[in-house]
């Protein structure tokens, strides 16, 4: 079976263009994300599909295309890396490992192994931070944690800032999407104050 229309259910078998879905990995609040089979190369990947019932949010799919821009402009061992980009689906590497919210739940860390991946995080997000890019959206659930290192995730929600090292020649990452007086990001993890606002919010959480 081919996908071709975003309606389609995806299941084990469908095909993305030349990546055939194996089974689902997980899914957040801006995708659905499986892993799949590039048959062209033979090797396991990550795609990450915007869900049929958004794909049709014309804001939504710009949010998504912005987040195939910013990653691509990101090449950095502790960054998930962007291999391909279809309709309304990405192909990224597929890590192997357990993220650190789920880590978390299985007891303490080694202070030593809790330093390195601190480190690994703060050079990924000063790497994007250089080209201009806030996450917004730092959890311990975008954190993977594999044999080579953590991997920073999921740049859905990440913003163009005018700090950057390169952003005034970069202009990867699109203008801000956000409607006025919505608040993006988890709620648990924002940065104290980044919430406060004249008028009720609309959280959009994940």
């Amino acid at each position: 079976m081919v996908y071709s229309d975003c309606s389609v259910p995806i299941t084990p078998g469908t095909r993305l263009g030349p990546y055939e879905v194996i089974a689902p990995l997980g899914a957040g609040g801006m995708g659905e994300v499986y892993r799949a089979r590039d048959t062209r190369l033979d090797r396991s990947v990550a795609v990450k599909v915007l869900p049929a019932e958004l794909a049709h949010r014309a804001e939504l799919r710009a949010r998504f295309e912005r987040e195939a821009k910013t990653i691509s402009s990101l090449n950095y061992p502790n960054i998930c890396a962007l291999y391909d980009v279809g309709d309304d689906y990405l192909v990224m590497e597929l890590l192997e490992g357990e993220n650190l919210a789920d880590r978390i739940t299985r007891g303490s860390i080694p202070i030593e192994q809790l330093l390195h991946t601190g480190i690994e995080i703060a050079d990924a997000l000063d790497k994007a931070h250089r080209r201009g890019i806030v996450h917004r959206d730092l959890k311990p659930a975008n954190i993977m944690l594999t044999k080579s290192g953590a991997k920073l995730l999921d740049f859905g929600m990440a913003k163009e800032s005018p700090l950057g090292d390169d952003a005034h020649t970069d202009a990867t990452v699109a203008k801000s999407l956000t409607s006025e007086g919505t608040i993006i990001g988890t709620f648990q993890y924002m940065v104290s104050g980044s919430s406060s606002r004249e008028s009720a919010p609309r959280l959009r959480g994940r």
